[in-house]
């Protein structure tokens, strides 16, 4: 398969506007997911140390982890006193991920029917 340059495919602007390395990057790792799922499940924010409890991992490790989704624009960062509380920026995300959705069906030519048989 050859990869195309970003951009080449003149009716899918859209989409290469809404495709960023950062984001996916951010998404692809298995502990950093764990925590997405048990920021969108707990309802509010975290410090990293309460954040730890959820993975085998070391707080040093959850906060780089969660340092890249900051970077990411998936979580926020909110200090309060000494401690940094996380949470997940859902509308932003939620926003981000529907409108790679309809870009990439909208820049997607049509999928063949499949004959019956």
């Amino acid at each position: 398969m050859q990869l195309r340059n970003r951009g080449e495919r003149p009716g899918c602007s859209p989409l290469t506007d809404l495709l960023d390395a950062k984001f996916f990057k951010a998404l692809c790792d298995p502990s950093r997911l764990n925590l997405v799922e048990n920021l969108a499940t707990g309802g509010e924010a975290q410090t990293v140390s309460q954040l730890a409890g959820c993975c085998p991992l070391d707080v040093s490790v959850v906060s780089r982890h969660l340092a890249l989704l900051r970077d990411a624009g998936i979580v926020q960062a909110v200090r309060k006193g000494k401690e940094v509380f996380y949470q997940l920026d859902c509308s932003k995300t939620v926003n981000l991920l529907r409108a790679i959705a309809d870009a990439l069906e909208s820049c997607c030519p049509p999928a063949a029917e499949k004959p019956a048989h």
